[in-house]
């Protein structure tokens, strides 16, 4: 071999070797798994540049180099995807896998658990545990003309309308959409069944939830709501007075859990020992069998009802009836 086809060959051999290391260098970053070191959280706030976000990214240890995963992204066309927020990263994930988790948002998520038959009041105590000042915004957003007018709603509180389930949403999500996600919950759960009931008994939405939010704290069983939906229908149809204690409480601002005979006779809008038909709107959130049964009550005559003390009501026809059982498990009791 003469020295020019040596020194030819050797500029071919050089770029070449440096190809294959490279390549070989891309195959092993993309195919080897990293592991940080222990579980990590890492936040990528909203505006954070890819070159900043990979550059935590091997600061924690989750990726080798930030230079490389830089080049995949781009490569990829999910560098400028990526989202903002809490990420927990633990155990050993490849270059790919990460990038997934950064353009799906995989962020941390929060549950939020939404009991039957929890007022507005207390679900937003409940958001509020979950930062500050979100239990002040939820209990203005419920009355805000604006936002309800937003959600498409035709009332003056979202009392009743947030319904009771188990929710899942980024840490970072804003008290307005979570509102909204209950509200479309509620609506999403209202079959065509229950609202023909609804319509063939005469009751406006309002009419129906504010119904079914009494039955759901009058009740303490699912199986005993269609009974006591049909006390309340009964006693509408015949013009007596609903006679709801939950009712009562509900219009008392600075109730102590001892329910006296002067709160009874207190006049308020939602006293209904006082003032005939349905207070003027829901007492608390119902839940699915509540809203069932408001609109398909039981085929029964019944028009009393009292505790049984153990999560069961005695249901009676007459006042005769009625008051022997109050004797039997109030006052008998109480003596």
């Amino acid at each position: 071999m003469s020295r020019l086809t040596a020194i030819l060959a050797g500029t071919v051999l050089v770029p070449l070797a440096a190809l294959l290391f490279f390549a070989a260098e891309a195959h092993r970053f993309v195919t080897v798994p990293v592991a940080p070191p222990e579980s990590t959280i890492i936040t990528i706030p909203s505006g954070t540049s890819f070159n900043q976000a990979a550059q935590l990214l091997e600061q924690k240890g989750i990726i080798s180099s930030a230079r490389k995963l830089k080049i995949l992204a781009h490569w990829q066309g999910s560098a400028t995807r990526v989202k903002a927020g809490r990420y927990l990263f633990e155990g050993e994930a490849i270059p790919h896998q990460i990038l997934e988790r950064l353009v799906a948002g995989d962020v941390l998520q929060e549950r939020l658990t939404i009991p039957e038959g929890w007022t507005a009041a207390e679900i937003a105590r409940r958001i509020g545990e979950s930062g500050p000042g979100k239990e002040a915004t939820v209990l203005r957003l419920v009355r805000d003309k604006e936002f309800i007018r937003r959600l498409e709603m035709d009332v003056s509180s979202l009392e009743g309308y947030l319904f009771p389930s188990t929710y899942t949403f980024p840490e970072d999500f804003p008290v307005e959409r979570l509102l909204e996600t209950m509200v479309r919950e509620f609506h999403s759960r209202l079959t065509e069944e229950m609202k023909k009931a609804a319509a063939e008994r005469n009751l406006s939405l309002h009419q129906w939830v504010t119904l079914a939010s009494i039955i759901q704290k009058e009740a303490g069983n699912v199986e005993e709501m269609p009974l006591i939906a049909a006390v309340f229908h009964n006693r509408l149809k015949k013009g007596m007075l609903l006679q709801a204690d939950p009712t009562v409480i509900y219009g008392i601002s600075d109730f102590d859990g001892n329910l006296t005979r002067r709160h009874l006779s207190t006049p308020t809008p939602y006293n209904t020992y006082q003032v005939p038909g349905l207070p003027p709107g829901p007492i608390a959130n119902p839940g699915l069998d509540a809203l069932k049964a408001a609109v398909q009550p039981a085929p029964v005559d019944y028009l009393f009802f009292v505790s049984r003390n153990d999560g069961t009501h005695v249901f009676s026809r007459t006042l005769r009836e009625h008051n022997a059982a109050v004797f039997k498990y109030q006052k008998r009791r109480r003596r």
